[in-house]
C-alpha cells in the first residue's frame, strides 16, 4: 500500500499580539490507503489543528502535507477547495447538519456541492443510507433525530461522493456509550468492506482501539505509534 496522507516536519505556530503559540511542532505521519488511524491524546495536544491542517482547512506556518500525492504547498484557496470536495470527507463532534433540510437533502446536498448528481451517485447514497440504518428517517430534520442518528447523517453526507480520505474530529465526543459503539462500528465497517481510509481523533482511548493503528501525540509531539493493545 501507497502513503495517502504524509506529513513532513508538520510546525504551526499561532500569534497572539506579541505571544506565539506552537501548536505543532515537527509533526511528522503517514496513513497508507485503506489505513484506520486514531489520533489520541490530552485536550490541548494538537490534534485538531493537525486534523485541520492535513485536511487543506488551516495552512501550516512550516512542512509539509501530501494527499493522494498532491503536495497542499502548492496549491492556492481554490484549488485547496477542490481538492477537499474530491478527496475529504469531514466528519465533526458537532454535527454541523442543516436544520431545515430533511436528511435526505443534507445527503443529497453533498451530492451537489461535489457535482455528483447522475444515478451512480443515488445509487451510492441508497447504499449509503441503507448501510447506516436511515431509510426510516429519511424524511425527518435533524431535531426530529438522535444525537446517535444525527451523526450517522454526518457519516453518510461525508462519504457518500466516494471520497478517498476521511477525516473525523471527535466524532463520539457528544454521543452516549451505546451510540459511540453504533458510530464506530460503522466507521469500521465503512473501513473494512469499502477500504476507506480514516484519520479520527479522539481522546478516549476505548474508541481508538476500533482502528488499526494509534498514534499518541502530546505538546504539539507525536510520541508513538502502534497497533491497539
Amino acid at each position: 500500500m501507497s502513503d495517502i496522507i504524509r506529513v513532513e516536519n508538520l510546525r504551526k505556530v499561532y500569534r497572539l499580539g506579541k505571544v506565539e503559540v506552537a501548536a505543532l511542532r515537527g509533526v511528522n505521519l503517514r496513513v497508507e490507503e485503506g489505513e484506520f488511524v486514531s489520533l489520541v491524546g490530552p485536550s490541548g495536544c494538537g490534534k485538531s489543528t493537525l486534523l485541520h491542517v492535513i485536511g487543506g482547512l488551516t495552512p501550516p506556518t512550516a512542512g509539509r502535507v501530501q494527499l493522494d500525492g498532491t503536495d497542499l504547498n502548492g496549491l492556492n484557496d481554490a484549488q485547496r477547495t477542490e481538492l477537499r470536495k474530491q478527496k475529504i470527507g469531514f466528519v465533526f463532534q458537532r454535527y454541523n447538519l442543516l436544520p431545515t433540510l430533511t436528511v435526505y437533502g443534507n445527503i443529497a446536498l453533498a451530492c451537489h456541492i461535489a457535482g455528483n448528481r447522475n444515478g451512480a451517485s443515488r445509487a451510492a447514497m441508497n447504499s449509503i443510507v441503507k448501510m447506516l440504518g436511515l431509510e426510516a428517517r429519511l424524511d425527518h430534520r435533524p431535531a426530529e433525530l438522535s444525537g446517535g442518528e444525527q451523526q450517522r447523517v454526518a457519516i453518510a453526507r461525508a462519504v457518500v461522493n466516494r471520497p478517498k480520505i476521511l477525516l473525523a474530529d471527535e466524532p463520539t465526543g457528544s454521543l452516549d456509550t451505546e451510540n459511540s459503539e453504533l458510530v464506530m462500528n460503522m466507521l469500521q465497517e465503512l473501513n473494512h468492506k469499502h477500504g476507506q481510509t480514516i484519520l479520527l481523533i479522539t481522546h478516549n482511548p476505548e474508541v481508538a482501539l476500533y482502528s488499526d493503528r494509534i498514534v499518541s501525540m502530546r505538546d504539539g509531539h507525536i510520541l508513538e505509534s502502534g497497533l491497539p493493545a
